[in-house]
Protein backbone atom coordinates (compact mmCIF):
# COMPACT_ATOMS: atom_id res chain seq x y z
CA UNK A 1 0.00 0.00 0.00
CA UNK A 2 1.30 3.33 -1.13
CA UNK A 3 2.06 5.94 1.51
CA UNK A 4 -0.44 8.29 0.68
CA UNK A 5 -3.19 5.64 0.32
CA UNK A 6 -2.51 4.35 3.92
CA UNK A 7 -1.88 7.88 5.85
CA UNK A 8 -6.18 8.28 4.10
CA UNK A 9 -6.57 4.87 5.54
CA UNK A 10 -5.07 6.38 9.17
CA UNK A 11 -7.23 9.63 8.77
CA UNK A 12 -10.53 7.89 7.93
CA UNK A 13 -10.39 4.66 11.21
CA UNK A 14 -9.04 7.51 13.41
CA UNK A 15 -12.38 9.58 12.50
CA UNK A 16 -14.60 6.53 13.07
CA UNK A 17 -12.75 6.37 16.73
CA UNK A 18 -13.78 9.49 17.02
CA UNK A 19 -17.79 8.74 15.98
CA UNK A 20 -17.11 5.75 18.91
CA UNK A 21 -15.51 7.93 22.08
CA UNK A 22 -18.48 10.68 21.40
CA UNK A 23 -20.67 7.78 22.70
CA UNK A 24 -18.93 8.79 26.17
CA UNK A 25 -20.53 12.34 25.93
CA UNK A 26 -24.02 11.14 24.54
CA UNK A 27 -25.24 8.59 26.42
CA UNK A 28 -23.64 9.81 29.67
CA UNK A 29 -25.95 12.51 28.93
CA UNK A 30 -28.91 10.55 28.06
CA UNK A 31 -28.57 8.76 31.51
CA UNK A 32 -28.31 11.72 33.31
CA UNK A 33 -31.09 12.90 31.28
CA UNK A 34 -33.59 10.24 32.78
CA UNK A 35 -31.89 10.63 36.11
CA UNK A 36 -29.62 7.84 36.22
CA UNK A 37 -26.95 8.47 39.58
CA UNK A 38 -23.58 9.91 38.26
CA UNK A 39 -21.91 7.78 39.90
CA UNK A 40 -23.31 4.40 38.42
CA UNK A 41 -22.86 5.78 35.52
CA UNK A 42 -18.87 6.05 36.06
CA UNK A 43 -18.55 2.46 37.89
CA UNK A 44 -20.77 0.45 35.32
CA UNK A 45 -18.55 1.46 32.46
CA UNK A 46 -15.16 0.16 33.47
CA UNK A 47 -17.04 -3.04 35.10
CA UNK A 48 -18.19 -3.36 31.30
CA UNK A 49 -15.00 -2.71 30.08
CA UNK A 50 -12.80 -5.53 31.68
CA UNK A 51 -14.71 -8.52 30.61
CA UNK A 52 -14.99 -7.07 27.00
CA UNK A 53 -11.65 -6.33 26.72
CA UNK A 54 -10.90 -10.29 28.68
CA UNK A 55 -12.66 -11.29 25.53
CA UNK A 56 -10.56 -9.58 23.11
CA UNK A 57 -6.88 -9.75 24.79
CA UNK A 58 -5.64 -12.92 22.94
CA UNK A 59 -5.97 -11.11 19.64
CA UNK A 60 -4.39 -7.90 21.01
CA UNK A 61 -1.04 -9.43 23.29
CA UNK A 62 -2.44 -11.59 25.75
CA UNK A 63 -3.46 -11.18 29.48
CA UNK A 64 -0.40 -13.00 30.97
CA UNK A 65 2.10 -10.57 30.83
CA UNK A 66 -0.36 -7.61 31.94
CA UNK A 67 -0.87 -9.76 35.28
CA UNK A 68 2.93 -10.48 35.82
CA UNK A 69 3.64 -6.62 35.51
CA UNK A 70 0.79 -5.85 38.16
CA UNK A 71 1.83 -8.46 40.16
CA UNK A 72 5.71 -7.41 40.14
CA UNK A 73 4.76 -3.71 41.15
CA UNK A 74 0.99 -3.12 42.15
CA UNK A 75 1.14 0.02 43.92
CA UNK A 76 1.96 2.21 40.58
CA UNK A 77 -0.81 0.40 38.70
CA UNK A 78 -3.20 1.12 41.80
CA UNK A 79 -1.95 4.72 41.40
CA UNK A 80 -1.84 5.88 37.81
CA UNK A 81 -5.26 3.60 37.09
CA UNK A 82 -7.14 5.47 40.01
CA UNK A 83 -5.81 9.11 38.88
CA UNK A 84 -6.19 8.17 35.01
CA UNK A 85 -9.28 6.05 34.71
CA UNK A 86 -11.01 6.61 38.07
CA UNK A 87 -10.86 10.27 39.34
CA UNK A 88 -11.01 11.26 35.55
CA UNK A 89 -14.37 9.71 34.53
CA UNK A 90 -16.20 10.33 37.77
CA UNK A 91 -15.19 14.17 37.08
CA UNK A 92 -17.09 13.53 33.51
CA UNK A 93 -19.68 11.48 34.94
CA UNK A 94 -20.96 14.10 37.04
CA UNK A 95 -20.03 16.79 35.07
CA UNK A 96 -22.62 15.46 32.37
CA UNK A 97 -25.58 16.46 34.08
CA UNK A 98 -24.54 20.12 33.97
CA UNK A 99 -24.99 20.82 30.00
CA UNK A 100 -25.76 19.28 26.65
CA UNK A 101 -22.89 16.55 25.35
CA UNK A 102 -21.18 19.09 23.05
CA UNK A 103 -20.67 21.70 26.32
CA UNK A 104 -18.87 18.39 28.02
CA UNK A 105 -16.66 17.22 24.71
CA UNK A 106 -15.60 20.62 23.80
CA UNK A 107 -14.10 21.02 27.22
CA UNK A 108 -12.47 18.01 28.09
CA UNK A 109 -10.64 19.02 24.59
CA UNK A 110 -7.91 20.61 27.03
CA UNK A 111 -6.70 16.62 27.74
CA UNK A 112 -4.69 17.40 24.45
CA UNK A 113 -2.99 20.17 26.29
CA UNK A 114 -2.88 18.85 29.54
CA UNK A 115 -0.26 16.04 28.85
CA UNK A 116 2.22 18.43 28.28
CA UNK A 117 1.30 20.89 31.16
CA UNK A 118 1.93 17.62 33.18
CA UNK A 119 5.37 16.83 32.17
CA UNK A 120 7.56 19.18 33.75
CA UNK A 121 5.87 17.11 37.11
CA UNK A 122 6.64 14.12 35.98
CA UNK A 123 9.85 14.15 34.08
CA UNK A 124 13.77 14.52 34.84
CA UNK A 125 15.33 14.85 30.68
CA UNK A 126 14.35 16.52 27.63
CA UNK A 127 10.41 15.16 27.96
CA UNK A 128 10.26 18.18 30.75
CA UNK A 129 10.66 20.95 28.65
CA UNK A 130 7.19 22.85 27.48
CA UNK A 131 7.77 23.94 23.67
CA UNK A 132 6.64 27.40 23.14
CA UNK A 133 4.17 26.74 20.03
CA UNK A 134 2.99 24.26 21.48
CA UNK A 135 2.25 26.07 24.86
CA UNK A 136 0.77 28.90 22.47
CA UNK A 137 -1.25 26.32 20.36
CA UNK A 138 -2.59 25.24 23.80
CA UNK A 139 -3.69 28.56 24.98
CA UNK A 140 -5.83 28.78 21.68
CA UNK A 141 -7.74 25.55 23.04
CA UNK A 142 -8.00 26.67 26.45
CA UNK A 143 -9.72 30.23 24.84
CA UNK A 144 -11.95 28.08 23.27
CA UNK A 145 -13.16 26.33 25.52
CA UNK A 146 -13.70 29.49 27.64
CA UNK A 147 -15.94 30.74 24.72
CA UNK A 148 -17.55 27.32 24.80
CA UNK A 149 -18.82 27.61 28.75
CA UNK A 150 -19.51 31.34 28.81
CA UNK A 151 -21.46 31.04 25.60
CA UNK A 152 -23.52 27.92 26.85
CA UNK A 153 -23.93 30.10 30.00
CA UNK A 154 -25.44 33.48 28.46
CA UNK A 155 -22.04 35.21 29.11
CA UNK A 156 -21.80 34.37 32.79
CA UNK A 157 -21.43 30.93 34.57
CA UNK A 158 -23.03 29.76 37.57
CA UNK A 159 -22.48 27.55 40.47
CA UNK A 160 -23.25 24.27 38.42
CA UNK A 161 -21.71 25.88 35.07
CA UNK A 162 -18.30 26.01 37.48
CA UNK A 163 -18.44 22.72 39.09
CA UNK A 164 -18.97 21.61 35.66
CA UNK A 165 -16.03 23.77 33.86
CA UNK A 166 -13.89 22.79 37.15
CA UNK A 167 -14.86 18.90 36.96
CA UNK A 168 -14.31 18.49 33.21
CA UNK A 169 -11.01 20.49 33.50
CA UNK A 170 -9.77 18.16 36.17
CA UNK A 171 -10.99 14.86 33.93
CA UNK A 172 -9.02 16.14 31.46
CA UNK A 173 -5.78 16.50 33.57
CA UNK A 174 -6.49 13.44 35.37
CA UNK A 175 -6.30 11.30 32.25
CA UNK A 176 -3.02 11.91 30.65
CA UNK A 177 -1.44 12.33 33.77
CA UNK A 178 -2.46 8.59 34.45
CA UNK A 179 -1.25 7.45 31.22
CA UNK A 180 1.46 9.09 30.84
CA UNK A 181 2.56 8.12 34.98
CA UNK A 182 1.83 4.43 33.91
CA UNK A 183 4.29 4.80 30.71
CA UNK A 184 6.72 6.20 33.09
CA UNK A 185 7.01 3.57 35.22
CA UNK A 186 6.81 0.66 32.42
CA UNK A 187 9.36 2.96 31.34
CA UNK A 188 11.49 2.69 34.64
CA UNK A 189 10.85 -1.05 34.94
CA UNK A 190 11.89 -2.00 31.42
CA UNK A 191 8.53 -3.20 30.67
CA UNK A 192 6.71 -3.86 27.15
CA UNK A 193 3.49 -3.80 26.93
CA UNK A 194 1.52 -2.79 24.03
CA UNK A 195 -1.66 0.25 24.28
CA UNK A 196 -4.12 -1.86 24.64
CA UNK A 197 -2.70 -4.05 27.31
CA UNK A 198 -1.75 -0.95 29.09
CA UNK A 199 -5.68 -0.01 29.26
CA UNK A 200 -6.81 -3.29 29.98
CA UNK A 201 -4.21 -3.46 33.17
CA UNK A 202 -5.16 -0.16 33.90
CA UNK A 203 -9.04 -1.08 33.77
CA UNK A 204 -8.10 -4.73 35.51
CA UNK A 205 -6.44 -2.69 38.66
CA UNK A 206 -8.92 0.03 39.20
CA UNK A 207 -11.69 -2.70 39.55
CA UNK A 208 -11.38 -2.51 43.26
CA UNK A 209 -11.71 1.39 43.24
CA UNK A 210 -15.09 1.05 40.36
CA UNK A 211 -16.23 -1.87 43.43
CA UNK A 212 -16.11 0.97 46.13
CA UNK A 213 -17.66 3.87 44.03
CA UNK A 214 -21.22 0.75 42.83
CA UNK A 215 -21.13 0.39 46.42
CA UNK A 216 -21.75 4.21 47.25
CA UNK A 217 -23.73 4.55 43.92
CA UNK A 218 -26.07 1.59 45.34
CA UNK A 219 -26.55 3.50 49.12
CA UNK A 220 -27.33 6.58 47.60
CA UNK A 221 -29.59 5.42 44.79
CA UNK A 222 -30.22 1.95 44.60
CA UNK A 223 -30.16 -0.57 41.53
CA UNK A 224 -29.65 1.78 38.48
CA UNK A 225 -32.11 1.15 36.36
CA UNK A 226 -32.10 -1.09 33.12
CA UNK A 227 -31.84 2.00 30.66
CA UNK A 228 -28.81 3.36 32.49
CA UNK A 229 -27.18 -0.48 32.47
CA UNK A 230 -27.88 -0.32 28.96
CA UNK A 231 -26.38 2.78 28.38
CA UNK A 232 -22.75 1.80 30.38
CA UNK A 233 -22.78 -0.91 28.08
CA UNK A 234 -22.96 0.50 25.06
CA UNK A 235 -20.37 3.55 26.49
CA UNK A 236 -18.04 0.76 27.41
CA UNK A 237 -18.13 -1.00 23.80
CA UNK A 238 -18.21 1.92 21.91
CA UNK A 239 -15.85 4.13 23.79
CA UNK A 240 -13.93 1.78 26.16
CA UNK A 241 -13.34 -0.65 23.41
CA UNK A 242 -14.02 0.01 19.51
CA UNK A 243 -12.76 3.95 19.70
CA UNK A 244 -9.50 2.54 21.94
CA UNK A 245 -8.43 -0.25 19.24
CA UNK A 246 -9.42 2.12 15.95
CA UNK A 247 -7.57 5.16 17.62
CA UNK A 248 -4.20 2.81 18.16
CA UNK A 249 -4.37 0.87 14.86
CA UNK A 250 -4.60 4.15 13.15
CA UNK A 251 -2.11 6.22 14.47
CA UNK A 252 0.51 2.77 14.85
CA UNK A 253 0.08 3.05 10.81
CA UNK A 254 1.24 6.02 10.62
CA UNK A 255 3.71 6.59 13.63
CA UNK A 256 6.66 6.99 11.60
CA UNK A 257 4.87 10.22 9.16
CA UNK A 258 4.66 12.69 11.29
CA UNK A 259 2.27 14.71 9.10
CA UNK A 260 -0.12 11.72 9.12
CA UNK A 261 0.06 11.30 12.54
CA UNK A 262 -1.04 14.88 13.12
CA UNK A 263 -3.69 14.05 10.75
CA UNK A 264 -4.90 11.08 12.35
CA UNK A 265 -4.41 13.02 15.82
CA UNK A 266 -6.44 15.95 14.77
CA UNK A 267 -9.33 13.75 14.01
CA UNK A 268 -10.39 14.02 17.62
CA UNK A 269 -11.76 17.18 17.15
CA UNK A 270 -14.98 16.06 15.18
CA UNK A 271 -15.87 14.44 18.40
CA UNK A 272 -17.15 17.98 19.23
CA UNK A 273 -19.39 17.33 15.83
CA UNK A 274 -20.50 14.43 16.04
CA UNK A 275 -21.35 15.21 19.73
CA UNK A 276 -23.59 18.60 18.72
CA UNK A 277 -24.89 16.87 15.65
CA UNK A 278 -26.02 13.31 18.06
CA UNK A 279 -27.17 15.03 21.16
CA UNK A 280 -29.36 17.88 18.81
CA UNK A 281 -30.89 14.95 16.92
CA UNK A 282 -31.37 11.80 19.32
CA UNK A 283 -31.42 13.76 23.15
CA UNK A 284 -33.18 17.24 21.57
CA UNK A 285 -30.32 19.07 22.69
CA UNK A 286 -29.70 22.88 21.47
CA UNK A 287 -27.49 23.62 18.87
CA UNK A 288 -24.69 25.61 20.15
CA UNK A 289 -24.91 29.43 19.37
CA UNK A 290 -22.98 32.47 19.10
CA UNK A 291 -19.92 32.84 21.63
CA UNK A 292 -20.69 29.08 21.84
CA UNK A 293 -20.67 28.17 18.49
CA UNK A 294 -17.40 30.55 18.13
CA UNK A 295 -15.57 28.30 20.76
CA UNK A 296 -16.56 25.20 19.23
CA UNK A 297 -15.09 26.10 16.17
CA UNK A 298 -11.90 27.51 17.78
CA UNK A 299 -10.98 24.58 19.87
CA UNK A 300 -11.67 21.97 16.53
CA UNK A 301 -8.59 24.48 14.61
CA UNK A 302 -6.68 24.70 18.12
CA UNK A 303 -6.51 20.76 18.15
CA UNK A 304 -5.50 20.38 14.40
CA UNK A 305 -2.71 23.06 14.73
CA UNK A 306 -1.47 21.59 18.15
CA UNK A 307 -1.26 18.37 16.10
CA UNK A 308 0.89 19.72 13.39
CA UNK A 309 2.98 21.39 15.92
CA UNK A 310 3.46 18.34 18.20
CA UNK A 311 4.16 15.95 15.04
CA UNK A 312 6.66 18.44 13.60
CA UNK A 313 8.81 18.31 17.06
CA UNK A 314 8.07 14.85 16.86
CA UNK A 315 9.69 14.16 13.67
CA UNK A 316 12.68 12.10 13.70
CA UNK A 317 12.07 11.29 17.59
CA UNK A 318 10.33 8.17 17.87
CA UNK A 319 9.88 8.52 21.82
CA UNK A 320 8.04 11.54 21.05
CA UNK A 321 6.20 10.15 18.56
CA UNK A 322 5.19 7.52 21.57
CA UNK A 323 3.95 9.87 23.52
CA UNK A 324 1.54 11.73 21.14
CA UNK A 325 0.19 8.40 21.31
CA UNK A 326 -0.07 7.91 25.06
CA UNK A 327 -2.58 10.36 25.75
CA UNK A 328 -5.41 8.65 24.52
CA UNK A 329 -7.34 5.20 24.81
CA UNK A 330 -9.02 4.49 27.66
Amino acid sequence: MSASRQALWAVSIALASALFFTCTYVLNRAAANAGGHWAWTAALRYLFTLPMLLVAMPLLGGVRPVWRAIRAHPGPWLLWSGIGFVLFYLCLSYAASSGPSWLVAGTFQLTVIAGMLCAPFLYRDARARIPLPALATGAVIVAGVLLLQLGHGGGRLDRAGWIALVCVAIGAVAYPLGNRGLLLHLEKTGTELNATQRVFGMTLASQPLWWAVALYAGIEAGPPPTGQVALAAGVALGAGVIATVLFFQATGMVRNDPTALAAAEAMQAAEILFATVIGALWLGEAWPQGRALAGACVVMLGIVAFSVVAARAAAGNDRRVKELRSDRGG
